[in-house]
């Protein structure tokens, strides 16, 4: 049967399986929104900015482990989706990126919206296509899947020229992928699994250092088997967060710049850290010579590239970590470290996260009342600052894949499109999102799409009137010469929420806190929350740069 390429664009993404597609039209993608529209038989979300469409498909894909599919039209619409796109190549998130482009025989004339959006995106996908055979397409979309979602997990776009789409092709769908020089490992070496192996057994004081990696590979369980055999502690980087169980006794929080003392004491003082689909990025290590300088290093990650970047590696492994432990665990037996868990157990009694109770509604506290009335359950999306932190110090995850945040890149403004994504992924999940009154306004139109597709996210807003983070920043590096940080004006939340027809709370107190809790977390529609906190509060501990880890200072 013959269709154009536009149609058959579509028939190929529901026969990968795609249910959903998050974007915003125009006229470059015009033939394929008229096949959506014609063919009727994948949802479609349209955001209110290309900007959150993609930082939807992000969170889409990571709480359904699908790859997320995002579609904008060109120039404007496609430079739109750069920042998402880097983001989901950052953290390692499967997408498809659908873009039109400006007929073939005006590409390269500066024609009216065009841009060269595969070569601007080249350094931040995993690879990107300029389909301009129209017979092409099935084995472009076929691929495209294909890189997106095996090996490390990343972004992949497809620009469409308005002239392919509506060329006329037999739709021939590959039923496999063959790409040479694309072969990513799964299994690891036996002799370094081995290897691995003996080095842990024979350590004293091991820690594993588990990153988002656990997660991309369903590796919780073998995680968790794999530190209950070895007793020993686990501490997460951001993006690993949910990938062990909070209230374990083995569990020592986030380490790094703003990491629990406990977690980087330990890291400091270890013979052994087994490191687990982590990166040692910066916001890790700090210090390099000063991180683990007295441990044995081991490695697994599915990305080679990644295995002693950054630091020196005794036993690397270069694999899918759940593969890696499933090969690992029949080596490992059970062994007691009382000693070393006690010494840690005496870091976490001398140095145990707090915050000043002055009666002033503090952000700590508002992040610690959530989790207690949601048991830790709920799927939680952030933004980026502060509030970020708060929520990977005080939020207590049980289950994994429950933290949607903004690792790598660290971009405001994606949480409150990211909760749509995840909302969408996860129906009949509670969502929160916790944010600040800074990176909320960047993305604050897409309010109208949580409002159109009806969801019952629910906001709580962590309102200093200030860029809270680069305050902080400025307070210790700047000798407090705050500049550009303080708002003069905020708007009314509450108000503008309710000019969406979204109900909404200002919380100024502990006690309307804990009394309005229940109430707003039962609602079945979308509810913004105005938490009007401390505006000096800061992320504490925090380690200064240049220091190590094990130099953290309240703050």
């Amino acid at each position: 049967m013959e269709m154009t390429v536009a149609q058959a664009l579509i028939r190929c993404l529901e026969m990968e399986g795609v249910e959903v597609i998050f974007g915003y039209p125009g006229g470059a993608i015009l033939p394929v929104y008229d096949a959506l529209c014609k063919m009727g038989s994948i949802k479609h979300i349209l955001a209110r900015h290309e900007q959150g469409a993609v930082h939807a498909a992000d969170a889409y894909s990571r709480v359904t482990g699908h790859v997320g599919v995002v579609m904008a039209t060109s120039g404007p619409g496609a430079t739109n989706l750069v920042t998402g796109i880097a983001n989901a190549y950052m953290d390692s998130v499967p997408l498809v990126v659908i873009t039109g482009q400006v007929p073939t025989s005006q590409v390269g004339t500066d024609a009216f919206q065009e841009v060269d959006i595969t070569g601007i995106t080249l350094p931040i996908t995993k690879h990107n296509y300029l389909v301009k055979d129209a017979g092409k397409l099935p084995t472009v979309v076929k691929n495209a899947f294909h890189i997106a979602s095996t090996g490390r997990p990343g972004p992949v776009l497809i620009d469409l020229p308005r002239d392919v789409a509506t060329e006329t092709i037999k739709l021939d769908y590959p039923d496999s992928v063959s790409l040479r020089g694309y072969k990513p490992t799964y299994k690891g070496h036996p002799t370094k699994v081995k290897e691995a192996a003996q080095m842990m057994m024979k350590a004293e004081r091991p820690v594993i250092y588990a990153g988002g990696g656990i997660l991309n590979s369903g590796a919780t369980g073998e995680l968790l088997e794999l530190a209950e055999m070895l007793s020993a502690p686990v501490t997460n980087t951001l993006m690993g967060l949910s990938s062990f169980p909070g209230d374990h006794p083995l569990f020592l929080g986030m380490l790094g710049l703003h990491g629990t003392r406990y977690a980087n004491l330990a890291v400091t003082k270890c013979d052994l850290l087994i490191a687990l689909g982590a990166r040692f990025d910066d916001r890790v290590t700090s210090k390099i010579s000063s991180f683990a300088p007295d441990a044995g290093v081991v490695h697994v990650d599915i990305d080679p590239a990644e295995i002693g970047k950054n630091v020196q590696v005794h036993v690397p492994i270069v694999g899918d970590v759940r593969q890696v432990l499933q090969a690992l665990l029949p080596n490992i037996n059970k062994k007691d470290r009382s000693e070393w868990l006690e010494q840690i157990q005496n870091w976490k009694e001398q140095y145990p996260m707090g915050y000043a109770r002055d009666g002033m509604l503090k952000p700590q506290a508002v992040i610690e009342a959530i989790c207690r009335h949601t048991r830790g359950e709920a799927v939680v999306a952030t933004d980026v600052g502060q509030h970020q932190m708060w929520v990977a110090q005080f939020y207590r995850f049980k289950h994994p894949g429950k933290l949607i945040s903004s690792g790598g890149l660290g971009t405001m403004g994606f949480g409150l499109p990211a909760t749509v994504g995840a909302q969408v992924g996860r129906p009949d999940s509670l969502v929160v999102l916790i944010t600040g009154d800074g990176s909320l306004q960047m993305t604050l139109q897409e309010l109208a799409t949580v409002v159109e597709q009806k969801l019952p996210i629910k906001i709580f807003v962590l309102n200093n009137n200030c860029l809270g983070m680069v305050r902080q920043l400025q307070e210790f590096y700047c000798e407090r010469r705050y500049i550009a940080t303080e708002f003069s004006f905020v708007p009314d939340f509450v108000t503008m929420a309710k000019a969406y027809g979204i109900a909404g709370y200002t919380i100024k107190s502990h006690s309307e806190l804990d009394r309005l809790l229940p109430e707003i977390l039962s609602n079945p529609d979308a509810v913004m929350v105005n938490c009007l906190v401390d505006p000096q509060e800061n992320v504490s501990p925090m380690v200064m740069a240049g220091q190590g880890i094990d130099q953290a200072i309240d703050c």
